[in-house]
């Protein structure tokens, strides 16, 4: 099973329409997906579910991270790197085997010009760290809120070449 992670808890956030838009053409391919938010984490997640305890809360979130076998994390530029809500989600899912020797795929989106290049960087050391397999075409989109249309679709050419192409390699992964 694939799983895209929209990693942040900002609601109505553009990473949640890139991660939607990912799901979107890999099913256009012939790859199911499931989309998971981290808007979707309990709100105690920090108090339940860290060092060793379990929520039920949380539970159907681990599920779903124990069933996949290939994560495409779409991660938005915080403060030059990655959301520490998506650290701390890392953190409560059960350690190594949730993501130990699996396939990861990374996306940076931000609205500089510079598509979160240092937080993607940050997040594969993570993924090295977790013993994760992170396949090395990873897309930096620039100006994200400028990439979508109404319909959270990307429209510029190359955006939609660059994804279409990373999506046909993290199938084949």
């Amino acid at each position: 099973m694939t799983l895209i992670i929209s990693a942040t808890n900002r609601l109505n956030s553009n990473t949640l329409k890139v991660a939607k838009y990912y799901q979107k053409i890999l099913k256009a391919k012939g790859t199911d997906a499931s989309v998971l938010s981290l808007t979707d984490l309990p709100e105690n997640l920090i108090i339940s579910d860290l060092y060793g305890k379990r929520s039920a809360e949380f539970q159907n979130i681990q599920q779903l991270v124990s069933a996949a076998d290939k994560f495409l994390f779409v991660i938005p530029e915080y403060n030059g790197s990655f959301p520490g809500i998506l650290k701390v989600f890392i953190d409560a899912c059960d350690f190594p085997q949730s993501f130990y020797g699996k396939k990861a795929a990374l996306v940076g989106v931000s609205s500089g010009k510079y598509g979160n290049i240092r937080g993607v960087d940050h997040f594969t050391g993570v993924c090295n760290y977790m013993n994760m397999q992170v396949m090395p075409l990873k897309i930096h989109v620039t100006a994200v809120h400028k990439e979508l249309n109404e319909d959270a679709d990307f429209f510029n050419a190359d955006t939609v070449k660059f994804c279409d192409e990373q999506a046909e390699k993290f199938i084949a992964f």
